[in-house]
């Protein structure tokens, strides 16, 4: 249709087609923020809203106390293990002196009267002692820390539990808030498509057709963009059940819509010549002669065969000529070529014939 458009209409539809995108631009970026709010319509849901807090209270104290108690533990048997370091190390080098001692020493002939020899022993079982001590100091930290594991793992165990449970009950909160946010959007973004179709059906070729077509175009990106891809999915069984169903109306739409264009080409067909000219639009007409179709019935034509003045398949007068010159010219042409005389009939923008200005020729001398 647009070579049958002016220059200038040309370039005025363009520039509300810019409209109609900078409007549906701005009415996606509100319907973005909207919808993506929504979720927060609902409050966010954690682990300690399903789990029995009476019982894991405790569980999670003692974990917190084991922790810290087998940490304490650790470093308490780090200390003793030092302490072990160093009391063996000081005994260890005892009895190697003692051993030297002994060897050099001279052996008096009544060893339990030696004053030194007793002293030296006495030192000795000492060192022992302390070295035994330490090894107990340890053992009793690494028994801290073992006591302290366990009732924290126990703990952990039993915690796990009551957290699987609430986990459950997490989850299927969670679907149910998922479907409600489902909800508000398909509430949201239902009406506008509602409102999008009757617009494309009643209002598309408006005066205020540029805001019709943005509104239009933000109603398919609110439907497709911001409501399909949080359907929710439940193994594809929902997605599937609803692209079924939406193909089957869109396919029935589709079906009833051809049937009736069909029907109403049809009775356009049965109708006199004059009058099938006459309510086809111009703007039409020039539109679909320039696809090389019949204006009539949109089967193809070969309009540059100058022997053809009538559809060989609908019967409508293509060409015809000039009641001035007689020249040949398009029957849906408003004015000669050639000379300019107004047609007698034509198409006629949708206006019927009673309002169809006839001007005759001017007679000749």
């Amino acid at each position: 249709m647009s070579k049958s458009l002016r220059l200038s209409e040309k370039w005025f539809r363009r520039g509300l087609w810019v409209v109609a995108l900078v409007f549906a631009s701005f009415l996606v970026g509100l319907g973005s923020t909207i919808v993506g709010d929504l979720p927060r319509v609902e409050r966010a849901l954690t682990l300690d809203d399903f789990i029995d807090r009476t019982a894991a209270e405790p569980l999670r104290k003692t974990i917190r106390d084991s922790q810290r108690a087998e940490q304490e533990a650790s470093r308490e048997r780090e200390q003793a293990e030092l302490a072990l370091l160093a009391a063996q190390q000081a005994s260890r080098t005892a009895r190697e002196t003692f051993g030297n001692w002994l060897a050099t020493r001279r052996v008096t002939a009544q060893p339990d009267q030696d004053t030194e020899l007793i002293a030296r022993t006495k030192a000795l079982d000492a060192l022992k002692a302390k070295e035994n001590e330490a090894e107990r100091a340890v053992g009793a930290q690494r028994q801290v820390a073992l006591d302290a594991r366990q009732a924290r793992q126990s703990a952990q165990q039993q915690l796990a539990t009551l957290e699987e449970v609430a986990y459950k009950a997490m989850e299927a909160e969670s679907r149910r808030v998922e479907l409600r946010v489902f909800a508000y959007r398909l509430a949201l973004t239902l009406p506008l498509l509602v409102i999008a179709g009757w617009l494309f059906a009643k209002k598309r070729k408006s005066t205020w057709w540029p805001f019709v077509w943005g509104f239009i175009l933000f109603a398919l990106f609110a439907f497709f963009v911001e409501l399909v891809p949080y359907l929710p999915s439940y193994g594809g069984y929902v997605r599937y059940v609803v692209g079924i169903v939406l193909t089957v109306l869109v396919g029935r739409y589709a079906i009833i819509a051809l049937n009736r264009y069909l029907a109403r080409q049809k009775l356009a067909e049965a109708q006199p010549d004059t009058v099938r000219r006459n309510e086809l639009s111009y703007d039409t007409a020039l539109a679909r002669l320039a696809k090389g179709v019949c204006p009539g019935c949109e089967r193809p034509v070969d309009l540059k065969n100058t022997e053809i003045d009538f559809c060989p398949h609908c019967g409508i007068g293509l060409f015809d000529h000039c009641r001035a010159c007689e020249a040949r010219k398009s029957a849906f042409s408003r004015f000669c070529h050639a000379c300019g005389t107004m047609a007698a009939s034509g198409p006629s923008d949708g206006l019927p014939s009673s309002q169809l200005v006839q001007v005759q020729p001017a007679s000749t001398t």
